[in-house]
């Protein structure tokens, strides 16, 4: 592995969604998720995560050092107890015991790595980890609309449901998409933390990429046409910071170029840059 990261970055990811469901909310019958006050939408910051951990998980194989440790259908005490196993170490749960798991587990998972993790469960207990990649929720520049759609399925689930409908095996559902919307989110990279961790070069040039391309890996029917449009990166010369955070995200304007229509592509909006201040470099990555 590489040397930890030595400088702090901030960074400004705007992406967009056209007919699709960006991020459902399953306390709302999926419904894509919203600000209820605004009618801004929202995207978590946990299912940005998820499709960076799914791109890594594709381009490295899921293997050492960049093993998945937050994935579908995971059993995260098996998951911790290749630590111990690798270590030849009982479940004793001594303090240097493990400290040593933690730093096994940082070692050989980039998401633990990245995001961080609470792995301090009873069983191969892992401490915890404060990862040094944090997003926040992303939320769209404007207040979205939600389109609600009947479809129809022509076939049914069971023999016994075609009896009950006589032939008919058509099914009825509902699909729920927005039209357009572009999303704004921010994220900080913490190069103390990244030492605590082992976060490195490597792993940084890692998650851009992932920033970059992880839509293009993550299509289906509901999530519609999504696509990253911009993102903007704020490094500092070192590892403290040289300005705050929100002095530079301030420096990422956008506005609508339309005002009398309901925005429908990336082509609507006027993003414009700000100079950085001294000891902050901008890189235009997208």
């Amino acid at each position: 592995m590489s040397t930890p990261i030595n400088n702090r970055y901030e960074f400004v990811m705007l992406f967009d969604v056209k007919d699709g469901n960006p991020n459902g909310d399953p306390d709302a019958g999926n419904l894509p998720r919203i600000d209820p006050e605004t009618g801004n939408g929202l995207v978590t910051d946990v299912c940005l995560k998820r499709k960076v951990r799914n791109y890594i998980a594709l381009v490295k194989g899921e293997q050492p050092p960049f093993e998945i440790y937050i994935k579908e259908k995971a059993v995260l005490t098996n998951q911790q107890k290749k630590a111990y196993e690798a270590l030849d170490a009982d479940e004793k749960k001594e303090a240097s015991q493990v400290e040593q798991a933690k730093a096994w587990m940082c070692k050989n998972f980039y998401d633990v790595r990245a995001f961080g993790a609470v792995m301090s469960l009873k069983e191969f207990n892992c401490g915890q980890v404060r990862g040094p990649v944090q997003f926040t929720f992303a939320r769209s520049e404007d207040r979205i609309f939600t389109g609600e759609h009947s479809i129809t399925r022509m076939a049914v689930a069971t023999q016994a449901e075609a009896d009950k409908q006589h032939g008919d095996n058509r099914t009825m559902g509902r699909k729920f998409t927005v039209p357009y919307g572009l999303y704004r989110a921010h994220g900080y990279i913490s190069a103390p933390l990244a030492k605590q961790t082992g976060f490195s070069e490597e792993d940084l040039e890692l998650f851009w990429n992932a920033l970059l391309n992880m839509f293009d890996h993550d299509r289906s029917a509901a999530r519609g046409e999504m696509a990253v449009r911009k993102l903007i990166v704020f490094k500092h010369d070192g590892e403290l910071g040289n300005a705050p955070a929100q002095k530079l995200f301030e420096l990422v304007g956008v506005e609508k170029n339309r005002d009398d229509q309901p925005p429908r592509s990336f082509a609507d909006y006027t993003v414009t840059l700000g100079a950085p201040p001294v000891g902050v470099e901008l890189i235009e990555m997208l």
